[in-house]
């Protein structure tokens, strides 16, 4: 991203997710502070546009992003049950589970590293909603091509010594290779029982024709945000990769098991219709 800018696709992915609250029933992800987190202008274009529309040209990009959340949310509870009082959302964008935390009184502190742009133009929305950042959350500012997360984290009051879920989000297909590798060892350091979810981009040639016309259309508009894409992994030997790092209970989501685990039954056009990207989860 750019050096002195806040994330394009942040925003984007935002909207998708409060879209989500105004034309979806019923949700895959609750998030009433959605729409007040992306500002009123924003939310009113949602509002005033023509639904039909934006169902016909956006619901699977909108199920995907409603999906990956709620599945990272859906692990943090489990590991949440069994004893683990740290949440990292890496990449934080404009995620908004900090200002909603159902684990407060339980002590569940949450952790929000972004780029020291993208988290400043946060911080600029969050006043504006009028949100207020809670005792338990601390944002830590990081760029991953230039610090460790480590580093980070160590200047935080996160606990080195505790285990710590994570979620990476929209971030890993933007990175280089270096970068997720050193992110994935410290996870991979953190005391039993850790975890985290992420999302990464699958190999433009492993797609069939229409899969390699959506990824191109893709690859065109956050290049175009200055976000180019450049981080691809073939799925198994992904779980090859992190099985060799000691994470266990692995466990990759695509299109279809992404649908049956959160679309099926619906009576609208809520599914996930792309392969591009997959969700993995995996703990320790």
């Amino acid at each position: 991203m750019k050096e002195h800018s806040p994330s394009n696709t942040a925003l984007r992915v935002a909207i998708r997710r409060a879209e989500h609250q105004l034309l979806d029933e019923p949700k895959v992800l609750d998030d009433p502070i959605a729409l007040r987190i992306i500002g009123p202008e924003a939310a009113a274009g949602i509002r005033a546009g023509s639904v039909s529309r934006i169902q016909r040209l956006s619901p699977s990009f909108r199920s995907y992003m409603a999906a990956r959340s709620r599945c990272a949310e859906d692990e943090l509870a489990r590991l949440v049950a069994r004893g683990v009082r740290q949440y990292v959302v890496l990449g934080a964008g404009l995620d908004t589970f900090a200002y909603r935390n159902p684990y407060g009184s339980e002590g569940l502190r949450v952790f929000e590293v972004d780029h020291p742009a993208t988290q400043g133009w946060k911080r600029e929305k969050l006043r504006a909603a009028k949100i207020e950042i809670p005792a338990e959350t601390a944002l830590v500012a990081a760029d991953f091509e230039r610090q460790t997360l480590a580093e980070a984290l160590g200047e935080s009051s996160f606990q080195m010594d505790q285990p710590a879920f994570f979620s990476w989000l929209g971030v890993v297909a933007y990175l280089t290779d270096r970068a997720f590798e050193e992110t994935m060892r410290f996870v991979a350091s953190r005391p039993s029982p850790s975890g985290i979810v992420f999302d990464y981009a699958v190999p433009r040639e492993g797609l069939n024709a229409v899969q390699k016309k959506a990824f191109d259309a893709l690859a065109a508009r956050v290049d175009r945000l200055g976000e180019p894409l450049q981080l691809f992994f073939e799925p198994a030997a992904l779980v090859e990769r992190l099985e060799g790092m000691g994470f266990e209970g692995i466990v990759d989501l695509g299109r279809e098991e992404l649908n049956a685990q959160y679309f099926a039954g619906r009576n609208d056009e809520l599914r996930v219709r792309s392969n591009l990207a997959r969700l993995i989860s995996a703990e320790l």
